[in-house]
């Protein structure tokens, strides 16, 4: 699981991206301003550097700066500045990449996995008895056939395999696919989802051993 340091000031983008981030199967840890973000960079091991230019008590570039000596940590700049100048001082600092807000979720995803990949720091795969899910190729396979999902069933699936062991509700999942792809998410449609995605990747869709189903509580995969 490739662990992702968030810079950013505003909590609402900080809520909304932390848990973007986290349904892709990615640990994030969010901090708002330079000096929280330089000491969290001393004691932690990170693979991708998510950083706002603007900071309450600093500059990004200082973070950016710090990051690329401490083992060349890879960096998306996230800026409310398109400008040439802001772009251009960002990538001369060594920053792999830049995205202006307000950005696409899809856009800023397809970056980071870009990124990680030519960094060599995708740490992209899942294993679920017999299913692999490559979050970098975004590809699921079930023995040696692919098994082709939609996004928002895809992303179901990596809610639960993010969540291994533990119980979610039908309100947790819910809530955490809500508005994702565009599309709208109720407690109807999720048990449609479900049961879409357990007929492609169990053996038995009547009896599904990988989404279980924990009576009056909700779903669970893994122990």
């Amino acid at each position: 699981m490739a662990r992702i340091l968030l810079v950013e000031d505003d909590p609402g983008i900080i809520r909304n991206l932390s848990r973007l981030l986290e349904q892709e199967g990615y640990s994030v840890m969010a901090v708002t301003g330079q000096k929280s973000a330089l000491h969290a960079l001393e004691g932690e091991g990170f693979d991708l550097l998510l950083l706002d230019v603007s900071l309450p008590d600093g500059s990004g570039y200082a973070v950016c700066t710090a990051a690329k000596k401490q083992g060349d940590l890879p960096v998306i700049f996230l800026t409310a500045s398109d400008d040439e100048l802001s772009v251009v001082t960002g990538l001369d600092l060594g920053a792999d990449d830049y995205i202006a807000k307000p950005f696409r979720p899809m856009e800023l995803l397809s970056r980071i996995k870009s990124v990680l990949r030519r960094s060599g720091r995708a740490q992209a795969v899942f294993e679920l008895g017999d299913l692999r899910v490559d979050t970098v190729r975004g590809t699921v396979l079930k023995g040696n056939t692919e098994v082709l999902l939609s996004a928002l069933e895809y992303r179901l699936l990596l809610v639960f395999l993010n969540n291994r062991g533990t119980v979610l509700s039908r309100s947790a999942l819910v809530e955490a696919l809500w508005d994702i792809v565009g599309e709208f998410v109720n407690d109807n449609t999720l048990t449609v989802y479900i049961k879409r995605l357990r007929e492609k990747i169990e053996d038995d869709p009547q009896k599904p051993t990988l989404i279980k189903t924990v009576r009056g509580l909700g779903y669970k995969v893994g122990d």
